[in-house]
């Protein structure tokens, strides 16, 4: 029987979702172990006066399998 866990992470990137998931993902893999999915639960974008993109932002649920 195996047990998974899930937590919840923020990551952000100025250079688009994938790259803020995968910023995510990478640092989550330093401490935690088994990594089995994520699900991106929210994307967010903060902007320059302009409107332009300065940074895009998710929070994702990323589930582990327990030892």
């Amino acid at each position: 029987m195996s047990v998974a866990k899930v937590i919840e992470i923020s990551s952000s990137s100025p250079l688009g979702i994938e790259d803020a998931v995968q910023q995510g993902l990478a640092k989550v893999s330093q401490s935690v172990k088994n990594i089995q999915g994520a699900w991106v639960n929210d994307i967010k974008v903060t902007t320059d006066s302009d409107g332009s993109i300065r940074e895009w932002r998710v929070n994702m649920r990323v589930s582990f399998v327990v030892d």
